[in-house]
């Protein structure tokens, strides 16, 4: 089975999935929020296609270590997507926080690094946030 990996923010929601093998993380979409209940339909229904077994959502943390305002919405966000899963049956799948510090960052600066120009970067930045979330999570199983 496979996990998925969530970089959640305000406006979109990048999305990241592992191959069968929990080696490597690859980036599948950027969904864009409409509001938190179809929002979360959305990731359900791609639990549901990927197989995954696992949810792995990026904790926005402050440098510190500290909760931020975008914290609290993040947990708010996997409180109702495990209320989705229990609602449909799927209370096996398992939702971890993966420390996402400076998961951004490093997203920009892998997109620079790759040449690509700042409006197509937008695109696609919660995505390889999300991969670099999820990649991070698989390799600490190891």
């Amino acid at each position: 089975m496979r996990k998925i990996g969530l970089d959640v923010g305000d406006k979109t929601i990048g999305v990241a999935v592992s191959d069968e093998l929990d080696i490597t993380a690859q980036g599948v979409m950027t969904i864009e929020r409409i509001g938190i209940k179809k929002d979360t339909s959305k990731v359900l229904d791609l639990i549901k296609e990927y197989d995954c077994d696992t949810v792995v959502i990026g904790l926005p943390l402050k440098l510190d270590g500290t909760d931020s305002p975008q914290t609290e919405k993040v947990r708010e966000f996997r409180q109702k997507l495990e209320n989705k899963l229990k609602g449909s049956g799927m209370n096996h799948i398992k939702v971890d926080y993966y420390d996402e510090r400076l998961t951004t960052v490093m997203a920009e600066k892998v997109l620079i690094e790759a040449d690509m120009r700042r409006n197509k970067r937008k695109e696609i930045i919660d995505r390889q946030a999300a991969i670099i979330i999820l990649q991070g999570y698989l390799d600490s199983l190891r």
